[in-house]
């Protein structure tokens, strides 16, 4: 999960340089968003699944999948944010190419390119790219240092970026139940309160 790492990075990087605050940051909010940790320990539930069993692969990937569905639906039921509706499908291609699979296609070739060994694909979670691989163009294809990622994991970091930087470009907000103003907003209102009181 480098990748993630270096999107959440330059993702913050770029919103800062085009005006974002950082101190947004502490404001974001999500509904459902422990769901987010939900998905994430089922994942990595999924990386102790040992090899060589007969029920590895079909828990691993078992795993994997279930993993998605928290996160699909944290998505879903925040999809009218900026980013959000681009980070639920890049989710769902990868669900959709693990489940008709039954375990994430890798490429060799782009292992090779990564710096890695073919063996990054013998793991319960992953199964060699070959002829019978059903929608090859979303398993994971395109190679990173140490790394190999999907067109999924591509749109899923560009809706993560478009997502931060909408949420760090956000005027200031007030009173902290998420409700966006500008400054000298409420001062209308406080004079009519101070009228009201003579």
């Amino acid at each position: 999960m480098v990748w993630m790492g270096i999107v959440l990075v330059l993702s913050i990087g770029f919103a800062v340089l085009r005006g974002g605050k950082l101190s947004n940051l502490a404001e974001i909010y999500i509904k459902a968003w422990w769901l987010l940790f939900v998905g994430l320990a089922i994942q990595i539930s999924a990386s102790f699944v040992p090899s060589g069993e007969s029920y590895s692969e079909e828990l691993a990937v078992g795993l994997i999948l279930a993993s998605y569905l928290p996160l699909l639906f944290v998505a879903w039921i925040n999809r009218a944010r900026s980013g959000m509706w681009l980070i639920g499908l890049g989710i769902l291609m990868n669900f959709v190419v693990i489940a008709v699979n039954q375990g994430m296609p890798v490429l060799p070739e782009a292992i090779a390119l990564a710096g890695g060994t073919a063996d990054l694909a013998s793991d319960p979670k992953h199964i060699v790219l070959d002829a019978s691989t059903l929608l090859p163009f979303l398993a994971d294809i395109i190679p990173l240092p140490q790394n190999v990622i999907s067109m999924g994991d591509v749109v899923l970091g560009v809706g993560i970026g478009v997502f931060l930087d909408d949420q760090l470009n956000q005027p200031l907000r007030f009173f902290r139940h998420r409700i966006d103003a500008e400054a000298g907003s409420a001062a209308p209102t406080l004079r009519k309160i101070e009228g009201g009181a003579r």
